[in-house]
């Protein structure tokens, strides 16, 4: 199991192989930007494997995505310098994207930080993620009825307010149930709040910079007394897979939103939900 990581020497049993890291780090990176639960697939992925719930293998599905993380920094660092010289010089026309990434940021790092510890012990489930991902694949089906019915939206980051970058961190607080999927909240919330779909998706990867990084290196820190090889091994296989990953995934997802909606999404976390749900009745993953 995960929490038995910290054990030391190569005769454990229960340490991981290079390649469960390397499956737990492609599910990380495919997932991570869709609106599919990349937290909820690595639960799952976690139990299938043999690995049981608790604090480190907790730790480690929100380690490992300095990989998937990074993987925007290489995309968009572009943008970012720009926003952030503009920042500095306190020059450039409208909303700064230094300030509405903070600004989007602020509610689910408060929230997460203050039910950090309630939040894995209560939630970190197969049944919670089952759950999570059929509720969520029939909202976004409902989202899309909305949208349908609704002038095209055409807001795009730069023309974001402040307000509205507030407003899309307290829909993100919903990701913090596993299995809802913390692009798939923000990306909805930006929708509804009239924003393109690609700015909406491109936003919810920026935003998930200082988030992701901040929980990774938080956790990394509680983990700082039993990081040695055995943990170390793993974690820097899994997150380097996530980069790779992420890298192949984000551009295509954006070109995909360019052009479709969000219902394929739906009905593939209405299928995955019922299959999880399937198995833990069956036996074959724990409800845990």
């Amino acid at each position: 199991m995960i929490s038995t990581w910290i054990q030391s020497g190569p005769e454990s049993a229960d340490l991981p192989s290079w390649w469960d890291a390397v499956v737990l780090g492609v599910v990380e990176g495919v997932t991570e930007f869709l609106p599919i639960s990349s937290t909820g697939h690595l639960i799952v992925a976690q139990r299938a494997l043999g690995y049981s719930a608790g604090d480190t293998s907790n730790a480690f599905n929100i380690v490992i995505q300095i990989g998937a993380i990074t993987a925007i920094l290489a995309l968009y660092w572009r943008r970012l310098f720009a926003a952030a010289a503009a920042f500095r010089g306190g020059s450039g026309r409208g909303p700064n994207l230094i300030w509405q990434i903070v600004i989007a940021a602020g509610p689910v790092a408060l929230v997460g930080l203050t039910l950090r510890g309630w939040l894995h012990e209560a939630l970190f489930s197969t049944h919670v993620v089952a759950g999570a991902l059929v509720l969520g694949g029939l909202l976004l089906l409902l989202l899309e009825r909305y949208l349908r019915r609704r002038p095209a939206a055409g807001v795009e980051i730069a023309e974001m307010t402040y307000r509205t970058a507030l407003l899309i961190g307290l829909w993100q607080c919903l990701a913090l149930v596993p299995g809802t999927s913390r692009s798939g909240a923000t990306i909805a919330g930006a929708l509804v709040l009239g924003m393109r779909r690609t700015a909406a998706a491109e936003f919810s990867f920026l935003v998930g910079l200082p988030i992701l990084y901040g929980a990774s290196f938080f956790e990394l820190y509680t983990l700082r007394e039993s990081l040695h090889g055995g943990l170390l091994t793993p974690l820097f296989i899994a997150a380097g897979v996530a980069f790779l990953a992420a890298l192949v995934v984000v551009k295509p997802f954006v070109a995909f939103l360019a052009r479709h909606d969000f219902r394929v999404f739906a009905y593939y976390r209405i299928a995955a939900g019922a299959v999880i749900f399937a198995m833990i009745f069956s036996g074959f993953l724990p409800g845990a």
